[in-house]
C-alpha cells in the first residue's frame, strides 16, 4: 500500500540562497528520534556515537514522505552502527523511499557536518548544488550534496558519497541500522510494513542478507541485534 505523496518538481528553485530547505533522508534519519540526535544532540538507541547537535535545536517544521528517483544501496562499514551504511545514487532507474524534513539552511549545514565528522559551526554555500544539482565537498562518504529538485518551491537536498553504486563493494547493514531506517519510513505514514520491508530487502547490500520477513520481524520485536 502506498498513499499519495507530495510531488517533487525536478527543477531546482531559482533562489540560490534559501533560508529553508527540505533535508531529505533515505537512511536512518528517516526516523525522527534518530534525527533528533543530530538536531538537539545526544546518542540515539543502538548507535555508538554521541552527536553535538545543531546550533539551532528547533525541530523540523514538518516531515513528509517522498520518493526520489535513483537507488539506495549499503556500502562501507559504519563505526556507529556496525555494518553497511545507506547511500543514494541518483543515476540508476528506480525509486528511493525517503523522508523530507523542513529545516533551516543552517540546520542542514550542521546535520551534514556531523555526517562528515566535522564541527557543526559553518554554513554551507548552496549555490553550486542548486545550480549544478551536485556539489562535491570532499572525498568522504557523505561529502557530496545532491539536489533532487524542489518541493513547495524549496530545494530538496540530501548528501551521499562521490562514487556510484557499482563503484564500491556492497556491505550488509546491521540489525539496529535496518530497524531505524525501516521504522522511520514506516512512521512517515505513506507505506505499510510489507512495502517498507520488501523495499529495504531488495536494496543492494541488504539483498541476500536481509529478507522482507526478517525486516518485518525487526519492526515487530524491537532493536535487538540478531
Amino acid at each position: 500500500m502506498v498513499k499519495a505523496l507530495p510531488s517533487i518538481d525536478p527543477e531546482p528553485p531559482a533562489d540560490r540562497h534559501p533560508e529553508r530547505v527540505w533535508y531529505t533522508s533515505y537512511g536512518s534519519n528517516t526516523h525522527l528520534e534518530r534525527l533528533a540526535a543530530y538536531i538537539t544532540g545526544g546518542r540515539p538507541p543502538g548507535a555508538g556515537r554521541e552527536y553535538p547537535g545543531c546550533r539551532d535545536p528547533a525541530p523540523p517544521e514538518r516531515s513528509v514522505p517522498v520518493e526520489l528517483s535513483g537507488a539506495m544501496y549499503f556500502a562501507t562499514r559504519s563505526p556507529v552502527w556496525g555494518g553497511g551504511r545507506a547511500f543514494y545514487d541518483p543515476q540508476p532507474a528506480g525509486r528511493v523511499l525517503a523522508r523530507a524534513h523542513l529545516v533551516t539552511s543552517g540546520q542542514f549545514a550542521d546535520i551534514a557536518a556531523q555526517e562528515m565528522y566535522r564541527a557543526p559551526d559553518v554554513d554551507l554555500d548552496l549555490e553550486e548544488v542548486l545550480t549544478r544539482r551536485r556539489a562535491v565537498l570532499g572525498e568522504g562518504r557523505y561529502e557530496t550534496l545532491v539536489c533532487a529538485g524542489r518541493l513547495e518551491n524549496l530545494p530538496v537536498l540530501t548528501f551521499t558519497a562521490p562514487w556510484g553504486m557499482n563503484d564500491v563493494r556492497w556491505v550488509a547493514p546491521s540489525a539496529a541500522y535496518v530497524r531505524f531506517l525501516a521504522a522511520g519510513l514506516l512512521s512517515a505514514g505513506a507505506w505499510d510494513t510489507a512495502a517498507v520491508a520488501s523495499y529495504v530487502a531488495a536494496c543492494p547490500g541488504a539483498s541476500g542478507h536481509w529478507s522482507a520477513r526478517d525486516i518485518t520481524a525487526l519492526l515487530d520485536t524491537g532493536p535487538d541485534q540478531r
